[in-house]
């Protein structure tokens, strides 16, 4: 099982990066930069691509509507070239209050739009001229749209590797049916290892029946809050409120991805009404609804005994990266707790798909 690390969204980034320098000296796989509507994940991770030599780099995510295909491509190749073929691309259809509000794109057709960007991308890489005649992508565009001068092209730099890794960031059942079809990886959100089978299993069945075996297995990538100790319930008050959040908040009724995964776990009550409290603007009430267990069931916080029994359900579930965000105070704390980690997940076999 693979070991990273998630950078935090605000604040700290040059911290967060001696850390990934430790990190990496002490064994960790994978260092991860969000890109929500902050700071953009290009600029960070080609700084960090120059403050390492060995550590994977990912995105986490880049959005699917806010570059054109062809420069997702191309900025995957350059990050690929400058970490010396160390880069994942992590992409995600994000939402309509991120798309629409913050960059003022349409939020249409993310199924469709995701394979069409893939395709693209893959042929950028192969260095093959731009042709490419989707239902949401021409290249080049044709007669009647533009000046009708286009021309095929291909990327005058030959990338480092003709095919960087994708990963993608899916919830929703057609989305993870395609993550598992077309992707190096799949990144879900909130999971919980004992329903996961329940939720994603016929999706994950159906998109790996059509999956290329060139692809090789499916990398599963979870995210955690993780701790030892004898003492869970102070250290998950920020997952609390992170889950209220997302399951209130990240998104309009109706439209709340984050909310309909939690309702198809059998949550349908709480949902409705963390999501009334939250957008009534009674957020601390909001939090206070989201119950224990998935709480508890989402995280990686308590005693030694029980981490080794959640890393082992993660693994029968089919997880091969663990995304583990450190809840200690100081850098040398988080990054012992990484190295116990480490340790533990050298420990765990993982079954092979």
């Amino acid at each position: 099982m693979r070991l990273g690390m998630m950078l935090g969204y605000s604040g700290g980034f040059m911290q967060a990066v001696e850390e990934v320098v430790a990190g990496e000296a002490a064994g960790l796989d994978l260092a991860v930069v969000p890109e929500a509507y902050s700071f953009d994940a290009v600029s960070q991770l080609g700084f960090v691509a120059a403050r390492t030599s060995s550590i994977q780099l990912m995105s986490g995510i880049m959005q699917l509507y806010t570059r054109t295909p062809s420069l997702l491509a191309m900025t995957a190749a350059g990050l690929d070239y400058v970490s010396g073929g160390r880069f994942w691309l992590g992409l995600g259809a994000s939402g309509p209050q991120v798309i629409e509000g913050f960059h003022g794109v349409p939020y249409d057709a993310p199924v469709g739009r995701m394979r069409e960007v893939v395709d693209i991308c893959r042929l950028v890489w192969r260095r093959e001229p731009s042709v490419y005649a989707g239902k949401y992508y021409r290249l080049p565009l044709p007669d009647g749209q533009g000046t009708g001068l286009g021309k095929p092209l291909k990327m005058i730099n030959h990338p480092v590797r003709p095919r960087v890794p994708i990963v993608i960031a899916a919830i929703g059942p057609r989305n993870v049916a395609q993550a598992a079809e077309i992707a190096e990886g799949w990144q879900p959100l909130f999971f919980i290892p004992e329903l996961a089978g329940q939720v994603w299993g016929e999706s994950l069945a159906r998109g790996e029946a059509r999956r290329d075996p060139e692809l090789g297995p499916l990398d599963v990538s979870v995210s955690v809050p993780f701790a030892i100790t004898d003492d869970p319930e102070p250290l998950l008050e920020r997952h609390r409120a992170m889950l209220a959040l997302y399951i209130g908040g990240m998104g309009a009724r109706g439209r709340n991805f984050s909310n309909d995964l939690v309702r198809r776990y059998g949550y349908e009550r709480e949902a409705s009404l963390i999501q009334d409290l939250f957008l009534g603007g009674r957020r601390a009430e909001a939090a206070a609804a989201v119950p224990s267990a998935l709480i508890r069931d989402t995280s990686l916080v308590g005693p030694l005994d029980h981490i080794e029994r959640r890393l082992a359900a993660y693994a029968a579930a089919g997880v091969t990266t663990l995304l583990a965000a450190p809840l200690a105070s100081s850098a040398d704390e988080r990054l012992a707790a990484l190295g116990t980690l480490r340790a533990l997940t050298e420990r765990v076999a993982v079954p092979q798909n």
